[in-house]
């Protein structure tokens, strides 16, 4: 197998004991082949939520054939042990953002590219795997790491949240910001004016409670659902990115699959894709609602919120950084129609 620069194998070390067999046991005696999926989220977020949907789907879809069995809030590792571990193949599922998936596949993290999208529309046609641009990332996955994307589905935009008011990137400077501990992540927190603070999911409420971080940004779902409102006084509606979680599986247990079996699983994808999607839809609204309704304070640019700034600083950033790498993928982007 060969990986792109900067993946490694040291998931295998760090999984334990349970995890360290095939991503699927087939059961003697017994029909059906249960797979395992891990992830990080909690099982009350959407996108925690969306695994068990998946599991129960493909259940339904393979007429009880295929059985997922779904661990949560990281038992099976951290974000990047998560997407090792589908390389590897210690576990079917997984899901990640597109720039945790860029330390398998470099050119991935171009999707989670701030202000990149012109609406939620033209995200999910960019992300739909039957798109021209989420082919061709596939392709490339599948090569360089052995992991296949299988759907992805509407995650949020991200807000920052922090102890103060910041109306500006001039409002962060020296403030120290969680950042997903990938490069387009750190990028995006830099351009806002922020010193950007690489801390694994996992690790986050204790690092906003102890003071590690002063602030970190998220989609209103996880602040909401997280309870990071006990930590964090207050929300800026910069919607910096609009974000598709993405779903993968290990290719050779997607190999090993029959014609059927492979289309249950696709089956159970869009079913998965539509719901979650609509899931987030939904209650953004609500749940920002919700966030004021617990103190905090909503800031957005009908208070000041100095939108234009935080898009000019963070995309000069980005094109200093990525735009002659991925300026190819960004125009094939554009040119998707919603």
């Amino acid at each position: 197998m060969t990986v792109s620069k900067g993946f490694n194998r040291r998931a295998v070390l760090a999984l334990g004991g349970a995890s360290l067999a095939a991503p699927f046991i087939a059961r003697p005696g017994f029909a059906q082949t249960t797979l395992r999926y891990g992830h990080n989220n909690e099982v009350a977020s959407v996108a925690g939520a969306q695994a068990d949907w998946f599991a129960e789907a493909l259940g339904q879809t393979s007429g009880g054939d295929l059985a997922v069995q779904v661990f949560p809030n990281s038992q099976l590792g951290k974000l990047q042990e998560l997407a090792e571990a589908v390389s590897l193949g210690t576990i079917a599922f997984s899901h990640n953002t597109a720039g945790a998936l860029g330390s398998l596949y470099q050119p991935f993290a171009a999707l989670d590219t701030p202000y990149l999208y012109r609406d939620i529309d033209h995200l999910m046609a960019v992300t739909d795997v039957e798109s021209p641009v989420m082919q061709e990332l596939n392709e490339g996955l599948i090569a360089a790491a052995n992991v296949r994307v299988i759907y992805a589905h509407y995650f949020g935009r991200r807000n920052l949240t922090c102890n103060k008011a910041v109306m500006s990137p001039a409002d962060l400077e020296g403030v120290k910001i969680r950042a997903v501990p990938f490069p387009i992540y750190t990028t995006a927190v830099e351009g806002m004016g922020a010193v950007a603070v690489p801390v694994d999911w996992s690790e986050v409420p204790t690092a906003l409670a102890t003071g590690v971080v002063q602030g970190q940004e998220n989609p209103v779902n996880v602040v909401l659902n997280v309870k990071l409102y006990e930590v964090q006084s207050h929300l800026m509606l910069t919607g910096h990115m609009s974000n598709a979680e993405v779903v993968v599986m290990n290719e050779d247990a997607w190999q090993g699959m029959s014609a059927s079996e492979q289309d249950a699983v696709r089956e159970a994808a869009t079913q998965t894709r539509e719901k979650a999607t609509k899931a987030i839809l939904d209650n953004e609204e609500s749940e920002t609602q919700a966030l004021r309704d617990q103190g905090m304070t909503v800031i957005g640019e009908e208070d000041g919120l100095d939108l234009a700034a935080f898009r000019e600083n963070v995309s000069q950033l980005v094109d200093e950084r990525f735009g002659s790498e991925y300026g190819d993928l960004y125009a094939k982007i554009e040119q998707v129609s919603a």
